[in-house]
């Protein structure tokens, strides 16, 4: 599987080498810098990140330039072994898009307009990521749910890394849409270059993996899409096979 785009993480933002010396409170991590420093930085990842928490690990974390901010520099990857692994759990939203646009995602192709942030589901109080319509064709909407994966179990990707009661409703409101005719998919953002799958991790959350057969069964589409993370950059790698076997 060949790299086919590279894309730019910093922004206009410089970016700055350390050392990950702890992470705690969910959102915050102690970092040691080049020449010394400790600095206590944002980390926009809410889950246990079981897989890319290792104490010492080299990390490059940005700075936002915004003294304003109460915590003005964020963590965005880890270097787990030989492979780097995307922290910021809102890229994948912003990037995706972008591939979609690029017209890098073949099974989400032939799609004009784009938007995000759209209620969805039976309530209406549930919002997906990305929402797609082709004005050109008589096909449906589509609705993409985007979930950024960071655990890596043997050679695939595995997600999710804590129970998800939350990720259930997401599955449940897809499987809503896609028993009313519209396309319904879930995309997995798999912020890593060392998976070459992706599958359930029912050994974390088994209800979860349940509900995702469930909503596939029901007509909800699954994808997952490969990122090599490298400081400052990240490569898009391509569509990876997903497992369904219950384990």
């Amino acid at each position: 599987m060949g790299s086919l785009v590279r894309f730019d993480l910093r922004q206009g933002r410089a970016w700055q080498r350390g050392w990950l010396l702890r992470r705690y409170k969910r959102f915050l991590a102690d970092v040691r810098l080049a020449d010394g420093r400790m600095l206590t930085v944002h980390c926009n990842n809410p889950g246990t990140m079981r897989a890319c928490c290792k104490i010492g690990a080299e990390v490059y974390i940005s700075d936002s330039g915004n003294p304003r901010r109460k915590l003005r520099h964020t963590l965005e990857m880890i270097r787990m072994g030989r492979t780097w692994v995307g922290l910021d759990t809102l890229l994948p939203n912003r990037l995706l898009p972008q591939c979609v646009e690029a017209g890098l995602l073949p099974a989400l192709k032939g799609y004009d307009e784009r938007r995000r942030e759209v209620a969805f589901g039976p309530s209406g109080r549930s919002r997906v990521d990305l929402w797609l319509r082709d004005t050109s064709r008589d096909r449906p909407d589509a609705y993409v749910e985007i979930k950024n994966t960071t655990m890596r179990v043997g050679r695939v990707a595995a997600f999710p890394d804590a129970v998800s009661v939350r990720g259930r409703k997401h599955l449940e409101a897809l499987a809503w849409e896609a028993g009313r005719g519209r396309r319904a998919v879930m995309a997995f953002f798999v912020g890593r270059g060392d998976c070459r799958g992706f599958r359930p991790a029912d050994e974390i959350d088994p209800v979860w993996g349940a509900a995702l057969r469930t909503a596939a069964a029901a007509g909800v589409e699954l994808l997952a899409f490969g990122f090599r993370f490298a400081p400052r950059r990240v490569e898009f790698r391509g569509r990876l096979p997903i497992d369904l076997a219950v384990r």
